[in-house]
């Protein structure tokens, strides 16, 4: 058994040869390089696989033998200061090197088709292989230094990335974005380590843990400085797992490629934050107002992120919000101390968003032939609608993860959000409340984004190629503008004025003429290498492998983790797989459920999720055109024949979260402007006062210079003149004053 985990430093070196052996290629012999780039994804996906393999051995092993590995080799070794490098093998890091792993196999499958037309394939992979092995090397790190180091280049690779097409303006704001905003977190982290190792001495977690819990029982350092070490390291999660205020980064990182996207929100950059805090959470848990500051950082989170998710048109960024909220759930449960349940969502929410990224790449895939290679139309739900009958089994596996992520059994995320939801009762009722009501928004948006993008009908504009342009074949409000002629006076919530903003759930379908629809329907234009119809289509099979494997682990994966080991099977594996963690870092294991407060707290938080399911289908499914003309609906938005009942709270839920809650307009109008503001005021400052007292000393002393210079002629006559005319008017002065 030690024989293996002495091999555990080749995990995060595998995917290195990728990177190194394109740059090398691609600098060498570019030519043979780019002719043989489809071979690169294979070794991709081989070196990553190779790693996957040693990630579940190792995770085996700990489950039968609860075996804890540590090796260590000394770096820089001066006088009283050692600093070790290694590699640390716990349940933590087998749980984040098996989703790394798994997650990014999919993805680099998914991405060989996806980007195969891209000429930045070669640099994509590249990319790809360097991220895996900045994260492998992150979650096997044994101190802060080590962690910090690979901390920073997971931030390098995602600037790389997030700005792949860096050609368009909007993709390289957005990796500056992120770039910039991660510092401010990772600058806090750097203060924090560089703090804890002032009062410890040790940069290594075990010593770094037990020296601080000695100092705070034995008063042996200050409480206040304390308190500030630890908020710093946690502000460089806060920015990395995009907690609130730092989140701002995330729904821009969509500019990126879609399985880029996939990677960063399932496996790779958020969950490096949630892993920091995972790993020193028995050093928070000493000091409980961080613990209190870190469960409310993450009900803030998950609140905000669900309420900016629900009026999102792209799907991406509907997605990524949702990312935030179920962060926003993980770092509620750190905060309650609920390790294993923050550990157990993080593993289910990991596929179940990595199988909803990639079929949101799936569908962007499929609408590009119609609206083109345009993100502003191919992620925009607005232009989706129907695409059940095109793309089933994109539609089935996207299903699959909208149910998981609403929280309905038996899918994977229900289990571990039912028990981070059970646990929040018994922390706080305010929080429970909050979180309860957030699971109720998560199956509202998402619901309403599996509505508009696979029910209804086809909604995108067309060119009818025989002569009519721009005919439009089906038409939706999605709080936008339609045509004058397409506002129905008595839609719910409707607009009677075709200037007016259509309102918040507002749906009207209206069908093209069928000459138009029988033309396009039969018409072909050369797509690629293929002739493709204008109608959306599924995807190849090296896209749809990646999303039936993550399917099944959405299906599956939750059983990990039923929290019942009483009777004929023992199911609660996860716990087994914690157990030596818990016993060295005296983290609180889950006791076992009985089947009576199981089935009670699920049907609380099933009805939740039906709730906004329910909502959801009125509003945006095929039950709304039972309701539509009803006149006992106008009962409850009418009053005197106007809307002031809703009208007014609709378009405040619309504005907030479609600006994004404003966050954004603060942060460029009071720090950016203000930040712009203070420093011009310094430069004027430093140019008109700073620089202009010393020119003007320098001007002063040129003239008093060439004043000079005519006075000391060395002529006789000109000094007695200057000295008559001195004394002149100096008498001239004194008999005035006289």
């Amino acid at each position: 058994m030690e024989h293996t985990y002495q091999y555990a430093w080749i995990i995060p070196l595998l995917p290195l040869p990728v990177t190194m052996l394109i740059g090398l290629g691609l600098l060498l012999v570019p030519t043979v390089t780019k002719n043989i780039r489809r071979i690169w994804s294979f070794y991709s996906v081989l070196f990553l696989s190779i790693a996957m393999v040693f990630s579940v051995n190792l995770s085996i092993q700990q489950i039968n033998g609860s075996f804890i590995y540590q090796y260590l080799w000394s770096w820089t070794i001066n006088n009283d200061f050692s600093l070790e490098f290694g590699y640390l093998i716990d349940p933590l890091t087998s749980i984040m090197s098996i989703l790394i792993t798994t997650v990014g196999i999919m993805v680099l499958i998914y991405s060989d088709n996806y980007m195969s037309h891209d000429q930045g394939y070669l640099r994509f992979f590249a990319y790809m292989s360097f991220f895996n092995a900045s994260m492998l090397g992150l979650v096997t790190s044994s101190n802060l230094i080590q962690i910090y180091i690979f901390w920073e280049l997971v931030g390098m690779c995602s600037y790389l990335l997030i700005g792949f097409w860096f050609t368009r303006p909007i993709a390289a704001s957005a990796c500056q974005k992120a770039f910039v905003t991660n510092r401010v977190g990772d600058f806090g982290l750097l203060l924090g380590i560089l703090g804890f190792y002032w009062m410890t001495g040790s940069f290594e977690f075990r010593d770094l843990f037990e020296t601080f819990n000695k100092l705070i029982h034995n008063n042996g350092v200050n409480s206040l400085f304390a308190i500030l070490c630890a908020f710093l390291l946690f502000m460089g999660a806060i920015a990395k797992s995009a907690q609130f205020p730092l989140h701002v980064w995330l729904p821009d990182a969509m500019e990126g490629p879609t399985p880029i996207s996939a990677l960063i929100h399932a496996a790779t950059m958020v969950a490096a934050g949630i892993f920091l805090v995972a790993r020193l959470l028995p050093l928070f848990r000493i000091i409980p107002y961080i613990m209190n500051l870190i469960s409310l950082i993450g009900v803030i989170t998950l609140l905000l992120g669900a309420t900016l998710a629900i009026a999102q048109k792209d799907i991406k960024r509907s997605l990524a919000y949702s990312t935030m909220s179920q962060l926003g759930y993980i770092m509620l449960a750190l905060g309650m101390g609920s390790y294993r349940a923050a550990l157990f969502h993080l593993i289910t929410h990991a596929y179940s968003k990595a199988l909803l990224f990639l079929g949101s790449g799936s569908i962007i895939h499929s609408m590009e032939p119609i609206v083109g290679y345009s993100p502003d139309k191919s992620q925009n739900m607005a232009f989706m609608g129907g695409l059940t009958r095109y793309v089933p089994i994109t539609k089935i596996t996207f299903l699959l993860g909208t149910l998981s992520l609403c929280g309905i059994p038996p899918l994977a995320c229900f289990w571990s959000k039912d028990e981070i939801l059970n646990d929040s009762w018994l922390y706080s009722p305010i929080f429970a409340i909050i979180a309860s009501f957030t699971a109720g928004l998560t199956a509202f948006y998402m619901f309403r984004m599996y509505l508009l993008t696979f029910e209804g009908y086809l909604n995108v504009h067309l060119k009818n190629y025989s002569g009519i342009k721009n005919s439009l074949l089906y038409s939706i409000s999605l709080w936008g503008k339609e045509a004058p002629k397409l506002v129905k006076r008595n839609s719910l919530l409707s607009t009677t004025n075709s200037n007016e903003r259509v309102s918040f759930f507002s749906k009207n379908i209206y069908k093209g003429d069928a000459n138009v629809i029988n033309q396009m329907r039969h018409f072909n234009t050369h797509f690629g290498k293929k002739y493709t119809s204008m109608y959306p289509q599924e995807s190849d099979n090296t896209m749809l492998f990646p999303l039936l494997v993550l399917a099944l682990f959405t299906l599956f994966v939750g059983l990990i983790g039923i929290p019942f080991d009483q009777g004929i099977m023992d199911l609660d594996l996860l716990s087994k797989w914690l157990t030596p963690l818990e016993k060295i870092f005296h983290t609180n294991s889950h006791d076992s459920a009985d089947w009576y407060n199981f089935i009670t707290n699920a049907i609380y938080s099933v009805s939740i999720a039906f709730f906004g399911i329910s909502i959801a289908s009125i509003f945006y499914g095929s039950i709304y055109s039972s309701f539509q003309n009803l006149d006992l609906i106008n009962l409850f938005v009418k009053i005197d024949s106007k809307r002031i009942l809703l009208d007014p709270i609709v378009n405040m839920i619309y504005n907030w979260s479609y600006n994004r809650g404003y966050i954004d307009f603060f942060y460029a109008t009071v720090l950016t402007r203000s930040i712009r503001g203070l420093a011009e005021l310094i430069y004027f400052f430093d140019r008109y006062v700073i620089d202009g007292i010393i020119n003007s000393i320098g001007i002063a002393n040129f003239f008093i210079g060439e004043g000079l210079k005519y006075i000391g002629g060395g002529r006789i006559s000109s000094y007695l003149f200057l000295y008559l005319s001195y004394v002149s008017i100096f008498l001239l002065i004194s008999f005035l004053s006289l």
